[in-house]
């Protein structure tokens, strides 16, 4: 026997396991049709049992993470099993109509058939070569500045992880050019090339306090801006008064459209007003408000948007599409493409297109356009009008309730989707009380920090909240007073 034939034989009894593996793989390629059924009737029962299971989980101690890794498989339908009993009787019902934490929009029926089907497709998102998939990015682009009335020859953009991936991106292109303005090349040279950049923001959200961490800048590295009395928005005067008395090179005003806790929009055009005399960049971050555009009662706060240099906003919370997908847009694309470009033989291409590689942080990427385009292209522009105004009309609704209720008190009046309230008692009484309406099952809610007192949010982001779900809410609120 040869050297290299006892080598071979011995490597291929030292792994046994190996081609038993690839073979259930093979075995699952022939048994996927019913794969994909049960695969189906699981999310299904999952979707539709979402009205009536505990909104959230709140015992995990079923499920032991220390857990072993198995040496061998028995194939996709035993593991569809395992899934069926040790994790969806654990899981939150974030996509059911009363889970009103965060800003958590849920899943359309077109989204999920977009979502299923970039996962079968399997699209490494990079750009035009072989694929039609940077081609559908583009149009997605287009359409949402379309919805965001953005002019789309004005404003490009790419699709991402998420809000703190689209407030990095504003950050890193707004840094470099505040460079270029003044002769330096922060993309070549680093960020020591410009020691004296100065940040603005009066309300930034906590995922952009955690990219000035990320971009090298610093989390307390920003001049704090005033806020209006009573309020989360930017106050003007204090914006100037701080711009004019900055000798710093460059520039970044951050501002809101749509803040997390009071949904505050800022004056978009008197800050890009003072941009302009200042030299600054102007991020605005838009995260679920820049849909605030597709209700005509609210439309008027966004004036100004079209002036940012760069926006922020997300596709998983009102636009109803899974985690995860955000949005990023801007005036500069060519800034962006020089922050963001990748270099590598293998990546050169010919093809027409652009090349989303070259606009954000990853280089593998998701083909997150299609869930966003499979929903537009079935619901439209009125589609999403709808949620949007029905949102806030829950909200308001709710904020009625609570002011009418002897033992709540209503925070702040909502502008949009999100009712900020509290009860009588201490704050410590208050934290209780949210333990107690959790713990119900029937809605789930986040605290909050407004006004120096302890609260709840409660924002309405989902597609399937209805009134009656306002009945229920109410009264799992009023059963734990």
């Amino acid at each position: 026997m040869s050297r290299v034939e006892n080598t071979a034989e011995n490597r291929a009894e030292s792994s046994p396991t190996a081609d038993t593996a690839r073979h259930l793989m093979f075995d699952d390629l022939e048994k996927l049709g019913r794969i994909l059924v049960q695969t189906g009737d699981m999310a299904h029962s999952f979707i539709q049992s979402a009205d009536d299971m505990d909104v959230t989980c709140r015992d995990f101690s079923a499920f032991d993470p220390s857990r072993a890794l198995p040496r061998q498989g028995r194939g996709t339908l035993d593991a569809l099993r395992a899934v069926q009993d040790d994790i969806l009787p654990l899981l939150a019902a974030s996509i059911g109509p009363r889970y009103l934490g965060f800003v958590t929009g849920g899943t359309t029926p077109a989204a999920l058939v977009g979502d299923w089907l970039a996962s079968a497709i399997d699209q490494n998102a990079t750009g035009p070569e072989g694929s039609v998939n940077a081609a559908v990015e583009e149009q997605v682009i287009n359409w949402l500045c379309e919805i965001a009335n953005l002019p789309a020859n004005r404003f490009d953009g790419v699709l991402t992880t998420g809000a703190t991936v689209s407030n990095l991106l504003g950050l890193v292109a707004g840094r470099q050019w505040c460079g270029e303005k003044v002769g330096v090349d922060i993309d070549a040279d680093g960020a020591g090339a410009l020691p004296d950049l100065q940040l603005f923001a009066a309300s930034p959200h906590a995922s952009m306090i955690k990219d000035m961490s990320i971009a090298g800048i610093g989390r307390n590295n920003f001049t704090k801006i005033v806020t209006l009395p009573g309020s989360e928005q930017t106050d003007i005067d204090d914006l100037k008064a701080k711009l004019d008395a900055s000798d710093a090179r460059g520039k970044i005003v951050i501002a809101s459209a749509g803040t997390v806790n009071a949904t505050d929009f800022d004056d978009l055009n008197a800050i890009a007003d003072l941009c302009a005399t200042y030299g600054a960049w102007l991020h605005v971050d838009a995260a679920f408000g820049m849909f605030a555009a597709l209700d005509d009662r609210r439309a008027h706060l966004l004036a100004g948007l079209e002036r940012a240099d760069s926006i922020t906003s997300d596709g998983h919370k009102w636009l109803n599409v899974p985690y995860d997908c955000g949005i990023f847009l801007t005036r500069h694309i060519g800034v962006l493409e020089k922050c963001c470009r990748a270099f590598a033989p293998y990546l050169e291409t010919r093809a027409d297109g652009n090349m989303y590689i070259n606009r954000g942080v990853e280089n593998s990427r998701r083909f997150r356009a299609l869930p966003l385009w499979v929903s537009m292209q079935a619901y439209g522009r009125d589609g999403f009008a709808g949620i949007v105004r029905a949102n806030c009309d829950q909200a308001a609704d709710l904020a009625a309730w609570v002011k009418s209720h002897d033992k709540l008190e209503l925070m702040r009046d909502p502008k949009l989707n999100v009712t900020m309230f509290t009860g009588v008692g201490s704050d410590d009484d208050n934290r209780a009380l949210l333990d107690r309406i959790n713990a119900s099952g029937k809605l789930f809610l986040t605290p909050t920090i407004y006004g120096g007192r302890f609260g709840f949010r409660a924002a309405f982001s989902n597609w399937r909240t209805r009134d009656h779900d306002l009945v229920i809410i109410k009264q799992a609120i009023d059963f734990v007073l």
